[in-house]
């Protein structure tokens, strides 16, 4: 089974044109409405209630949106490599590139944040990320997001 299961192989987006961190969260809203059927309104509205909390720019130019819905029956991800980094008010202070939304059932509890988890660990897998940023191909970003690590 692949380390990020809940990435459908058709949610990458390789290179997202978008000019700040709004019409990031609009798009990635937008593009999750098509793959889950929910209101892109409702799913805008959830990353929004969760930025208000604190950035969820991680550092290292990397976001990780995510926020809870009803209606949703699993866990949801969605890959994108932006065009150019904006400013997504990250803790580190850098722009962010590289965006990955998990959306979760709303009674997800525990399962919502090890998937969290799972995603913060593989972007921080050495030399992924630079992988990552290398490509422009969907099929090729959903590749290194999936495969296991190898084994040393």
């Amino acid at each position: 089974m692949p380390l990020l299961d809940f990435l459908d192989p058709r949610a990458v987006l390789p290179a997202l044109r978008v000019n700040g961190k709004k019409q990031a969260l609009q798009e990635l809203a937008s593009q999750a409405a098509r793959h889950t059927g929910l209101p892109d309104g409702a799913i805008y509205e959830a990353l929004l209630q969760r930025e208000r909390l604190g950035s969820t720019g991680i550092g290292e130019g990397i976001a990780i949106p995510h926020g809870k819905l009803p209606g949703l029956t699993r866990i949801f991800g969605l890959m994108a490599r932006l065009d150019k980094p904006v400013d997504f008010e990250a803790l580190d202070g850098q722009p962010v590139d590289v965006l990955f939304l998990l959306l979760a059932p709303e009674g997800a509890g525990a399962d919502h944040l090890k998937a969290l988890a799972r995603v913060a660990r593989v972007l921080r897998e050495p030399g992924l990320i630079e992988r990552v940023r290398a490509t422009r191909d969907a099929t090729a970003l959903y590749a290194i997001m999936t495969e296991l690590p190898k084994a040393a």
